[in-house]
């Protein structure tokens, strides 16, 4: 089974590695040119929005430690 790997660097973008598929909100893809890694912008300063292309470099903090969510609500 393929697998997908969502690492939350700190003070920057999400990198996406494997294979996967980014659609915009009515579905449509995004041509990623055979690409099985890019970066998913966090803080909303890209200009390549959704991807990321460094802008916020000293311009965003956040510490990325992860943590358990807690239990599912039902």
């Amino acid at each position: 089974m393929p697998t997908t790997k969502i690492t939350v660097n700190d003070n920057g973008s999400l990198k996406i590695e494997g294979e996967f598929e980014i659609v915009d909100k009515n579905g449509q893809p995004y041509g990623l040119g055979g690409r099985t890694l890019v970066s998913l912008c966090r803080c909303g300063m890209s200009k390549n929005k959704p991807f990321c292309d460094g802008s916020h470099k000293g311009h965003f903090e956040h510490n990325a430690v992860a943590f358990d969510l807690p239990p599912k609500k039902v």
